[in-house]
């Protein structure tokens, strides 16, 4: 490729303590196959905010981008025949700590970590048409090995612990010199703990299907051993990555969780209630590495030798993480008694506009909290109006055509209708499930359904799923418009998380119960709904798992 001859630009960044390198020269997006069509829109209710505009945003100049490829290209050659090519592929999973785009660069850890390696391999070439540069594939995680011994990438680039299941597929490059604990974290002023028993009886809100599940099964079995009362395990929404799970610690919606030890330390850089303890860990010392196919030597070699030259306490303590999130606006909790009474006189109306536009109320209500703090006075510089801070002009469109959204009421059902339209619109093909569904039409509410469809072509030419937000879509869209759009679906499903674990905890508190007339038309509308689509159902409320057929659920 013309790229991989074009001068690279060295960058020194954090006081000279990480090299980031930029590829010179532009890569061309491939056109998207079949594009997602266009379709009427209406105007978005938040014109006020400039990344989103209907029109696409201005992407990286060229010289300050580096490459982000897709998935399509199979290569399976050693460290002689990437040096040819002057490009290593390092396949990456998107999260808040390993890999992100900031400013339309990508950054996180293990972006640190490839650019100190990509630094390592160039030591003595002085020509920059002769070095070798690294390049980014973002995969979901599930799929880091199998695209790897596809040809798809040349790095898993991942934390991965070694096991000798994992053995039998891929080696280990840096042979355990790595390793990672896992400790307990909590909030600081909701919960003392001072010794791993005095998590008996608690309750431990984890990643879901992670090592943490087992490691706790493991202390709980102890525990009984002892006559203690096991741990309460909850496995969080598969949506959620442990750094949500850690936001959701800091705000006091949850007050323990457990992370790798490295995450934890990044984090407390940002999240001031949180409280690490690093004398309780539920794993100790877990060997770590990024995997490479089997039968290469050279990249093995090289990649050990790197390993030996930067440990990970080295590189990780001279992050300067709290940059990437300076800007940041971080979740508060929507379940505390004073934010609980904010509901008393709106959550009627959003069971009841729920119920008539097939919508869960409480995600209805988790949109309003992210949008308006449930503040129906509130008014943005632009004009979006009330609770769910909606324009007139939005409003007052045929597609939606409600007056006086200065009435609560109005203002709740016209924020509704809205989502129903972008829901019914946009977003009706069958193979997008529910959950995407949701996710998706949230995103068009914030940044407009034009942009919506830009991001899902994006994602497909970057070889990820088109038809799924989390690790996929929002991937793509913060790489094309930044991060706000991104943040506000996670907000608002983490506040829709938070009134969910709150119904549960207070299933008998008459704030969380519809009358049977809303929630059993809120059932049919859904049922009429999804079976009018012809969908297979995934479905995890329990209110609708009751509602369908067994032979359509999945």
């Amino acid at each position: 490729m013309q790229d991989n001859i074009r001068p690279l630009v060295i960058v020194l960044l954090a006081a000279g303590l990480v090299l980031l390198l930029t590829l010179g020269g532009p890569r061309d997006d491939p056109p998207p196959e079949q594009p997602f069509p266009e379709q009427p829109s209406l105007k978005q209710p938040h014109p006020d905010k400039p990344v989103i505009t209907e029109t696409a945003a201005p992407e990286a100049q060229p010289e300050q981008r580096r490459e982000i490829l897709d998935l399509t290209e199979r290569f399976s050659g050693n460290l002689g025949n990437m040096r040819k090519r002057k490009q290593i592929r390092a396949l990456v999973t998107y999260s808040r700590t390993d890999f992100f785009f900031y400013k339309g660069q990508a950054r996180g850890a293990q972006v640190e970590f490839l650019l100190a390696y990509e630094k390592f391999l160039n030591r003595g070439i002085k020509r920059p048409e002769n070095r070798i540069h690294i390049a980014f594939l973002p995969v979901p995680f599930d799929q880091l090995i199998p695209a790897l011994n596809a040809g798809r990438g040349d790095i898993a680039a991942a934390f991965l612990t070694i096991t000798p299941q994992r053995q039998e597929h891929v080696d280990f490059a840096t042979g355990g010199l790595f390793k990672v604990s896992e400790v307990v974290v909590s909030n600081k002023n909701k919960v003392k703990l001072e010794r791993i028993e005095d998590l008996s009886g608690k309750r431990v809100y984890v990643l879901s299907n992670s090592s943490y599940v087992q490691h706790l099964e493991q202390l709980n079995r102890t525990f009984a051993a002892q006559g203690l009362a096991p741990v309460e395990i909850v496995q969080a929404d598969s949506e959620l990555l442990s750094e949500d799970i850690l936001e959701l610690v800091d705000s006091g919606v949850v007050d323990i969780t457990v992370i790798d030890d490295y995450k934890a330390r990044l984090w407390l850089q940002l999240l001031p209630n949180l409280q690490v303890h690093t004398d309780l860990k539920i794993s100790r010392d877990n060997p770590v590495s990024w995997a490479i196919r089997k039968r290469s030597p050279e990249l093995r070699k090289s990649l050990k030798a790197f390993a030996v030259k930067l440990r990970k306490g080295s590189l990780l303590g001279n992050i300067l993480f709290r940059r990437y999130y300076s800007d940041t606006q971080w979740i508060k909790n929507p379940t505390t008694r004073k934010e609980l009474k904010k509901l008393t006189q709106s959550i009627d109306l959003f069971k009841k506009y729920g119920k008539q536009y097939a919508f869960d109320y409480l995600a209805l209500l988790a949109q309003a909290y992210q949008e308006s703090g449930l503040d129906h006075s509130k008014k943005s510089h632009h004009g979006a109006v009330g609770i769910m801070q909606i324009m007139p002009s939005t409003a007052g469109d045929a597609h939606v055509s409600i007056r006086n959204i200065t009435r609560l009421e109005n203002n709740i059902h016209a924020g509704t209708k809205y989502m129903a339209f972008l829901r019914d619109h946009y977003f009706s093909d069958p193979a997008i499930t529910p959950e995407n569904r949701q996710a998706f039409t949230w995103a068009a509410y914030n940044a407009g359904p034009t942009n919506v469809i830009k991001m899902r072509n994006k994602a497909k030419t970057m070889g990820l799923d088109p038809n799924v937000w989390f690790s996929n879509v929002e991937i793509a869209a913060s790489k094309l418009i930044g991060r706000e759009t991104v943040q506000y679906v996670a907000h608002i499903h983490k506040y829709y998380i938070a009134y969910k674990l709150a119904s549960d905890l207070r299933h008998d508190d008459p704030l969380f119960i519809s009358d049977a007339g809303s929630e059993s038309a809120y059932l049919e509308a859904a049922k009429a709904r999804l079976l009018r689509d012809g969908l297979a159902l995934h479905i995890t409320d329990r209110r609708l798992r009751g509602a369908f057929p067994q032979p359509l659920l999945q």
